[in-house]
């Protein structure tokens, strides 16, 4: 018995040696891999990743997210606990997309820096050190840059190289490649960050908008190996469409009267002119107002005006009860000084 009880206690020491490769600066580290039908390439990631983590000064943990896959990427998975106990697994009733697996990932994060990296082996673990390595820097983002990416030249570089620009444009936040799985953050800057639809790719736009200093890496992209992309060209809409609304909610997530008032102010500008000129054209030129469209364009946009207005004041009182029925603050504070002498 005791003998056993010896075995159980070096084999704990040996797995938890493993677990956290305790070094110099004892920094604890969380890499997110988001996994869809991905059973080839497992094996040969989780091999290739385990030996860049142990040769961190680093504390470290590896969170996989199962993202409703339909072949043996679990059963993968879970066999691999075997050999690598700071492997944990995250698994989804169903496919739900990569942005709630990013989402789960970050949930579950126990590590004060984040790494994700996809799971078909086109991200290089070896580039992991470039990243943090940056966030040493002072850093809250190191993003990734497929500087010479290896995917079809239309159907893929081309659209995400309008998609980057377009969304550098809109955002004010001038990166290269958003779609660059391989990025690095400091767990403090995704507090509170709440991700739905394509949104994954916009996490280095929140934490800038949110005081963040954020820095591109440019890392190696590998032909993708097995398997097809599970990204078509429809993606570019859903991209433009959450970027619409991500651009909403930092600019006016705490005034939305702002926008539907403007825009109801706008409509009853129109109406008003439109009546005008339909007045004028009646007694100036003669001609019949019924015999045009202009008083239909009168009270519709009349109508739209009052409606957008008393949406707004509906959005605001929905703001409201979404903060305080939370006890959220609309602002963020990133640290407090005070005198020692304060009572």
């Amino acid at each position: 018995m005791a003998e056993a009880k010896r075995m159980s206690i070096h084999k704990h020491s040996s797995d938890e040696a493993v677990a956290r490769n305790d070094g110099p600066t004892k920094a604890s580290l969380s890499v997110i891999i988001p996994v869809y039908n991905e059973e080839q390439s497992i094996p040969d990631l989780l091999a290739r990743l385990l030996p860049v983590l142990l040769s961190l000064d680093r504390s470290f943990e590896i969170v996989a997210v199962n993202d409703g896959s339909r072949d043996n990427s679990l059963n993968l998975l879970i066999a691999a606990l075997d050999s690598l106990p700071n492997l944990r697994i995250i698994d989804f009733r169903r496919n739900f997309g990569q942005t709630a697996a990013m989402m789960a990932g970050i949930d579950h994060a126990k590590g004060k820096i984040i790494v994700a990296i996809d799971a078909d082996l086109q991200n290089d673990p070896d580039d992991i050190p470039l990243l943090l390595a940056k966030l040493d820097e002072g850093y809250d983002v190191a993003s990734g840059w497929r500087k010479d990416r290896m995917d079809a030249a239309i159907r893929r570089n081309f659209v995400s190289r309008v998609a980057n620009r377009l969304i550098s444009w809109i955002s004010g936040v001038h990166l290269h490649d958003y779609g660059c799985t391989l990025k690095a953050y400091r767990a403090d800057v995704l507090k509170g960050v709440r991700l739905y639809g394509e949104m994954h790719r916009f996490i280095p736009i929140y934490a800038a908008w949110m005081g963040g200093r954020v820095a591109e890496v440019p890392v190696r992209h590998h032909p993708r190996k097995f398997g097809n992309s599970n990204y078509g060209l429809e993606r570019v809409l859903k991209v433009v469409l959450d970027l619409i609304v991500v651009k909403f909610l930092d600019r006016y997530l705490v005034k939305p009267i702002y926008v539907f008032g403007s825009f109801g102010a706008l409509a009853l500008a129109t109406s008003a002119v439109t009546f005008v000129w339909m007045i004028a054209i009646k007694f100036a030129w003669g001609i019949s107002m019924i015999s045009t469209p202009l008083p239909l364009v009168v009270v519709m946009t009349f109508l739209i005006g009052i409606l957008s207005i008393l949406l707004g004041l509906l959005a605001e009182i929905m703001v409201r009860t979404y903060f305080e029925s939370q006890k959220r603050t609309h602002y963020l504070v990133r640290e407090i000084y005070s005198s020692e002498f304060e009572k």
